[in-house]
């Protein structure tokens, strides 16, 4: 295991590559497993920074910490970037990682050389985020009735990645996943959900960016449709393109080589 100091808390992480760095920045249950594929496949032009954030999988939870806001989440991936002498890397932030990598780009700009957002969680320009929410609430007491903290996790993951991409996580992963139940649910969700830049703090980010949602969410009637909304509202904040990447939400897990080859050139512009 390879461990870093950064911002009073301890932070596994993953380097492989070598090249301008690039940062993936998972959301829900936060692993650095969720970028595996990716990690390997892009590894040959960058180095590429994967990690556990705080509390999760292999990061142990700091003592008495209890609450998150994702100020605190942006200052963690900035003391890793500085620990590991990687500053003015790209960051890719997926979802509340999204959330993250804008906190990031707004507080912590000298760390970076680009931002990329794919499918963020911020409500503005959803059309209908409260139902939305009310029926992620519904599904997640659903599971918590059923049998806890780890059967909502497992409810919440199907939601979010579908059945294909549950099915090919390795086991390993899954179960990592499933621990961090109880940091998602109890810690992590309430910030995340709360948090979104206000249209100065967007218009302040210089950097190169650019923002991404799967092909798959592309259409009015696909469950993710609101993750591509969302994706477009923000590209029209920050008055940059919008670009597809393969598949929905959480392609990268199941189509690894595909989304990693489709966010290549991408990532190449930006440079």
């Amino acid at each position: 295991m390879t461990s870093i100091s950064a911002n009073d808390t301890t932070l596994y992480y993953e380097l492989r590559g070598d090249g301008p760095g690039l940062l993936l920045i998972s959301g829900a249950t936060g692993d650095a497993g969720h970028w595996t594929g990716v990690a390997d496949t892009v590894a040959d032009e960058y180095a590429v920074i994967t990690y556990d954030r705080r509390g999760n999988s292999r990061s142990p939870r700091p003592a008495g910490w209890t609450s998150t806001t994702v100020d605190e989440q942006a200052d963690d991936a900035a003391a890793l970037l500085r620990g590991l002498e990687l500053s003015a890397a790209i960051v890719f932030g997926m979802s509340a990682g999204a959330s993250i990598a804008a906190n990031l780009a707004i507080r912590h700009p000298e760390v970076l050389r680009a931002v990329v957002f794919h499918e963020p969680v911020f409500q503005s320009g959803v059309t209908n985020a409260a139902a939305i929410w009310t029926r992620r609430k519904a599904l997640i007491e659903e599971g918590m009735a059923k049998g806890g903290i780890r059967a909502a996790t497992e409810l919440f993951l199907l939601s979010v990645a579908g059945k294909e991409t549950c099915q090919s996580l390795e086991p390993g992963l899954r179960e990592r996943l499933l621990l961090n139940g109880e940091v998602l649910f109890n810690t992590e969700m309430a910030p995340y959900l709360e948090y979104e830049p206000t249209p100065a703090e967007l218009a302040s980010v210089r950097l190169p960016r650019l923002v991404t949602a799967g092909a798959d969410n592309r259409g009015k009637t696909a469950p993710g449709y609101w993750r591509y909304e969302a994706a477009a509202y923000l590209a029209s904040q920050l008055d940059t393109p919008l670009a597809e990447l393969p598949g929905s939400h959480m392609a990268y897990l199941s189509q690894p080589t595909a989304f990693a080859e489709s966010l290549r050139p991408l990532l190449d512009k930006l440079i």
